[in-house]
């Protein structure tokens, strides 16, 4: 991972995603997903960009299984932005950069 951008498991969901003080950005994705291989320089320049706004972390679906399922990913790469403890946005598939840029500006506004 690079280094703004954490790990996120089944294990510290809840502390790192849930209780956290900022928006938080997670990527949903597998080592064997092109989509997602397409989409994680985007989500690391993101992380890089918001830096102190935003907390961008990944999520590996075959390893932590439990919290994929517990949001219902059904396709990958899923990117969901949490805000307060509960998902506000979503956004499903390879997409642009600003794609996701102007996800996180909405929600960023709304604070």
């Amino acid at each position: 991972m690079a280094g703004n951008v954490f790990e996120f498991t089944d294990q510290n969901f809840d502390q790192e995603v849930l209780a956290s003080d900022v928006p938080v950005l997670v990527d949903l994705w597998a080592a064997w997903c092109g989509p997602c291989r397409l989409v994680a320089p985007h989500v690391e320049a993101i992380a890089q960009e918001y830096a102190g706004r935003v907390k961008v972390g990944k999520l590996d679906v075959d390893r932590n299984r439990q919290t994929a399922v517990k949001y219902g990913i059904r396709s990958i790469p899923t990117l969901l932005i949490f805000k307060g403890g509960r998902v506000v946005d979503q956004i499903v598939g390879a997409v642009p950069k600003e794609h996701i840029a102007r996800h996180l500006d909405r929600v960023l506004s709304e604070e």
